[in-house]
């Protein structure tokens, strides 16, 4: 029988994770039943939020079991299929396992088209970092032309495109990050108004004021943390916060104090909104096609880390939280022919 290989999950995580915290194994090659399909992995993504589900059950709603496969973004090719939905040679995308092969119910997937752009992007600007990216920007986010849009974890998948959106829409971006590489695609490629570069910078505070002299009007919250801080008091009448991700607090071992600053939303009449982009999943073709349109007319740019082998999709995991990718960060499995 055909063997394939898996990433599990060991133990979980105390702190920031390790690779001890990964186990990976040979298994036999799933067989799909009714209305199923076998993927072989092209590309597998890795997200911030995967450290989530590492935790237990009373730190995460939905975690993974210790012992069983973790779930992963992925872009694959059908071997077989028993679904009219699809058939072999398609390219599909869906959360699958961490794994070279797997089955999944055909409702679980959607279809690829190659002719939209590098089927790796289905995972990124064309998939869940994108969707999130438009529809939190747009509907919680909601600026204006003219507002000020500060943006955390800037060059990120997620981040880069709401920046460039919000540009896109006339606000005036602003964006933090973590190196002067990324600082400079920002400004030079992005079209970003200002960055800063939170590892190197003494005030985080002042960085903000001088960055953002008339105020902030829609913050995209990717990280909390002491950047949140900083800008918190720079908030205007009627600021709009979207809360998208926490990376700076998914290590931590402890709660933080907090929610802090409370009273600055009473000044400001500011709106916090958390969101999840699977509250878009109904509108998620709508975004797709506004965001291929900016792609096709250069008006959206994107870039790809992709770390090549499927052995190496822990290194991939574990370099979010070092701060090494700019845009989106993925893992090569296989080649795709088509």
């Amino acid at each position: 029988m055909a063997e394939t290989r898996q990433w599990r999950l060991e133990s979980r995580p105390v702190g920031e994770p390790t690779h001890e915290n990964f186990e990976l194994v040979t298994v036999d090659r799933p067989d799909p039943g009714p209305n199923e399909v076998l993927v072989e992995t092209l590309y597998q993504s890795v997200d911030p939020y995967m450290r989530g589900r590492m935790r237990d059950a009373e730190s995460y709603a939905e975690p993974w079991d210790v012992g069983d496969p973790m779930k992963a973004g992925v872009v694959g090719e059908v071997l077989e299929s028993n679904a009219d939905a699809f058939e072999a040679g398609d390219v599909v995308t869906g959360e699958l396992n961490w794994a070279e092969h797997a089955v999944a119910d055909a409702g679980e997937l959607r279809r690829v088209n190659p002719d939209h752009g590098p089927i790796s992007t289905a995972l990124g600007v064309l998939g869940m970092p994108g969707v999130t990216a438009y529809w939190g920007l747009n509907d919680v986010g909601n600026p204006k032309p003219g507002d000020t849009v500060v943006v955390s974890a800037a060059a990120g998948a997620v981040g880069s495109v709401v920046g460039q959106l919000a540009r896109l829409g006339g606000a005036r971006v602003v964006g933090t990050a973590g190196s002067e590489e990324k600082i400079d695609w920002l400004t030079d490629d992005l079209g970003f108004d200002a960055a800063i570069n939170y590892k190197e910078t003494d005030d985080l505070s002042a960085a903000i004021d001088d960055a953002c002299p008339d105020g902030v009007d829609v913050y995209f919250d990717n990280v909390g943390g002491p950047i949140t801080d900083a800008v918190w008091p720079r908030l205007n009448v009627d600021a709009r916060i979207a809360i998208c991700g926490q990376i700076a607090l998914y290590n931590a071992t402890e709660v933080p104090t907090g929610p802090r600053k409370l009273a600055k939303l009473i000044e400001s009449r500011a709106k916090v909104e958390g969101f999840l982009v699977s509250d878009y999943e109904h509108r998620w073709g709508e975004a797709l096609e506004r965001l291929s349109t900016f792609i096709r007319n250069d008006d959206l740019r994107y870039r790809e880390n992709i770390v090549d082998g499927f052995e190496n999709a822990p290194d991939a995991f574990l370099g979010l939280f070092e701060g090494e990718n700019a845009g989106k960060q993925l893992v090569k499995v296989g080649e795709y022919d088509g």
